[in-house]
Parts: C-alpha cells; sequence; structure tokens
C-alpha cells in the first residue's frame, strides 16, 4: 500500500500544482559584473488556477502551461503583440513545454485522462502529436540536442535519470533520485539536473550524456530545486519570494538578487531566461492582495465584462466540442453542437446553408469523401459570443487555411462565418 501511494504521487506530481494559483510573469533583465536587476514586470497569464513551467520558444514568444476549462493546455505568449493563443487541443493535459532544437516542433509531458503519461511532440505546423519515447514515464526533461532527451523518469517511487537517443531508440540510465529541473549548460556540453542522494543536502550536478560523467557543481538553496543558467558561470534560483544568484569560482554562497513579493509573488516555483540573458521568467505562487489589486486596477469595461468570463469559458468549450467531433467525423457529436436554425456564411454575408437538416447531409457526404479529414487551430480568439479560429485543414491530401468566426448563443453555435 505504502509503494502504491508514492507511485500515485509522483505520477499526479506534474498535476498537483494545477491546485495552487500560480502564474507567470516576464520581467526584462540587466545584468553587470555587480549586480542583476529585475524591471518592467508583466503578469502573462492572469488567469485563475494553474500557469506555470514556462520556456522561452524564441525572441518573440513564451510557452506555458495554462490551465482553460478544467485542463491544462499549452498555452504561447506574443511578446509584440502582448497577446495568447492556445498551441494544442489534445484530450489530455500537456506540462512543460519546450522548443524542440532546429525543428517547428514544441514537446511536452502529456497526462492523459486515463492516467497514461508520456513525452510528445506537437508539429506547430499541423498539430500532429506524436509519443517520443513509449517505453519511460517521462516526468520533467530538457532537450540536449535536437535527437537527445535528458530526464526524470517514475520508476518505482523514484525519480531517475535517463539519456535518451531518437535515432537508434536507445536509453540508458545515469543517475537515481534526481529532481525536476534539467537544463543545457550555455556554451558547453553538459546538462545539469539536480541530485537528491543526499536527503539532507542537495545538489546541483553535470551530466555529459555522450559520456555519461557526472559532477557536482554546487549546493541547491535548502530544499530548492529550481534553477536555471544566466550564462555559463552564473545560476539563479528563488526560495519563497526572494531570487538568488550563484556564481561559479567567485561566490561562496548564494547571494539575494531581489525581493520579488513587491510584484505580488509569495513563492517562486519556476525560473527561466533566454538565450540573449535580458529576459526572465518567473512562475510563482501569487497573494490574495496581489489578486485584489489586479482586480481592482481593471478598467471599467474589465470589470463590466468579468461577470461573463465562465460564459465565454462556455462558449469556447462548445466551439472546441465541435471540433473535436469534426475530427473525429462524428456527425451527431458535431451535429449536437449546432442550433437548429443554424445558418453558414461565406464571408462577408453570402448565405451558405441554413438549418440542421440540410447541414447535416452536407457534412455527412463531406466526412465520407474524405478519410483523412483534419483540421487544427492555430490561432483563437473569444470575445463575448464569438470564437474566431484560424484554421489550418487536411483533406484528401491538401492543406488549406482558412478562418471560421462562430457565434454562440443559448448553449448552441447560430452562426459560422468562413473566410478562405
Amino acid at each position: 500500500m505504502k509503494y502504491i501511494f508514492k507511485l500515485s504521487c509522483i505520477l499526479l506530481s506534474i498535476a498537483s500544482y494545477a491546485q495552487s494559483d500560480t502564474e507567470v510573469f516576464l520581467f526584462d533583465l540587466e545584468t553587470t559584473s555587480s549586480k542583476i536587476e529585475l524591471k518592467n514586470a508583466k503578469n502573462l497569464s492572469n488567469n485563475e488556477g494553474y500557469d506555470n513551467q514556462p520556456s522561452f520558444l524564441d525572441n518573440r514568444y513564451i510557452l506555458f502551461a495554462s490551465t482553460r476549462n478544467g485542463q491544462t493546455d499549452i498555452s504561447k505568449y506574443d511578446m509584440r503583440y502582448d497577446s495568447r493563443s492556445w498551441l494544442n487541443f489534445s484530450p489530455g493535459g500537456e506540462y512543460t513545454p519546450l522548443k524542440i532544437p532546429n525543428k517547428n516542433e514544441v514537446s511536452a509531458v502529456r497526462l492523459d485522462t486515463d492516467g497514461l503519461q508520456r513525452l510528445y511532440r506537437y508539429n506547430m505546423s499541423n498539430g500532429e502529436a506524436i509519443e517520443l519515447i513509449e517505453d519511460l514515464v517521462v516526468a520533467y526533461y530538457t532537450w540536449y540536442d535536437d535527437h537527445t532527451i535528458v530526464s526524470a523518469v517514475i520508476e518505482g517511487d523514484d525519480l531517475n535519470l535517463y539519456a535518451t537517443n531518437l535515432e537508434d531508440g536507445s536509453s540508458r540510465k545515469f543517475a537515481t533520485k534526481v529532481g525536476r529541473s534539467f537544463h543545457k549548460i550555455p556554451n558547453s556540453n553538459l546538462v545539469s539536473f539536480i541530485s537528491k542522494d543526499n536527503e539532507n543536502q542537495w545538489q546541483i550536478k553535470s551530466l555529459n550524456p555522450e559520456t555519461g560523467i557526472t559532477k557536482v557543481i554546487a549546493n541547491t538553496l535548502e530544499g530548492v530545486e529550481d534553477i536555471c543558467w544566466l550564462n555559463s558561470t552564473t545560476i539563479l534560483s528563488g526560495k519563497d519570494n526572494m531570487l538568488y544568484k550563484l556564481t561559479l569560482q567567485r561566490d561562496n554562497n548564494w547571494k539575494q538578487v531581489t525581493d520579488v513579493s513587491v510584484n505580488g509573488i509569495t513563492k517562486i516555483t519556476r525560473i527561466a531566461v533566454n538565450d540573449t540573458s535580458d529576459k526572465l521568467l518567473l512562475a510563482g505562487e501569487i497573494s490574495a492582495t496581489a489578486t485584489t489589486e489586479t482586480s481592482e486596477s481593471s478598467s471599467e469595461s474589465e470589470e463590466s465584462t468579468s461577470e461573463n468570463t465562465a460564459t465565454n469559458s462556455e462558449v469556447e468549450a462548445i466551439v472546441q466540442q465541435q471540433l473535436d467531433a469534426y475530427n473525429a467525423r462524428d456527425i451527431d457529436a458535431f451535429m449536437a453542437t449546432y442550433a437548429e436554425d443554424i445558418k453558414l456564411y461565406n464571408y462577408p454575408n453570402e448565405l451558405h446553408t441554413e438549418g440542421q437538416t440540410k447541414m447535416r447531409e452536407n457534412y455527412i457526404d463531406w466526412f465520407k469523401r474524405v478519410p483523412d479529414l483534419r483540421a487544427y487551430v492555430k490561432q483563437r480568439i473569444v470575445i463575448g459570443n464569438k470564437v474566431i479560429d484560424e484554421e489550418q485543414v487536411t483533406a484528401n491530401g491538401k492543406i488549406f487555411n482558412a478562418v471560421a468566426i462562430y457565434e454562440v448563443s443559448d448553449g448552441k453555435i447560430t452562426k459560422v462565418t468562413f473566410i478562405q
């Protein structure tokens, strides 16, 4: 019974954070030889529930795990336009999204509704999801290169370190009792990981995945397993509301950088720096005061729409239900999301189809004629009772793009306008 309990705790370790109210913050990062400063804090998620595990996709986009409609999916934030979109619409929950080196793909740990936990890759062009490692239950990971993954794998009641070569399908175990923080060390052929062999003092160690050689780098802050590399010699870490740094071969111990409680963060849970070391991401639990202040600082127009938040979520859920049924070619489930007097238009106002009977006939024929049918949402915007989807559709071996504007009333889609 003790073994089963511990195993269950590890299997749910990723999802457990969803129970806390965490947010993702972006800071401008200014560093000199003598100090590190955080400026221009911005809450990117501003979402009730779980928002965590942020990473930089590139110099424009940020990825993080975020909750919507009771499920955790991959959210993509555009720094240029201060906007958010969703990268995937799978039935399972996604965690730890990372850019795959040299590819237009993102990886994430997926926890399916049946409890199966695996590492997947997601094509950013068409949304296709493919399992990366079939025989290992990956909990946390990083990319060493575009075909080598270093990960914490669930074995019994422990997390053990493996390096997996996707080209030949081989996996090698290099350490036991590790933590969740993995990072490619800048300007090196090494990956850092957290060793918990000594329960009284966790350590940051390096691994060369090609040789298997591990070395001790430094001790962690007490009880802290989340770090990132500012550069090849300086490590950042957070404990509670305080950000720390450790410069190797210069600092004898961790040194305080700044107190982030001024931004409402009470406990730092994740940390990431971009490639140019001028942007910092912090995920953390926030205070009730911060939530109140955010609410009070909202404009009157935002306050007037706050009561519609649940309705907006329901509107998106209905549109997503019809998309899932469309991809499954389930005509009954598909039509159940539409009103009896549904109207389909070609932009701007050309009526194409009116009523459920005609629409059902058309889509029954369409589902029969297109065995490879699949629609992938590239971008989604929800405004009141309208959902605007930029979609990429595969049909009979061809790919085309379209925009669909859905209007929802009383729990049903009443109007769709297509732009091709």
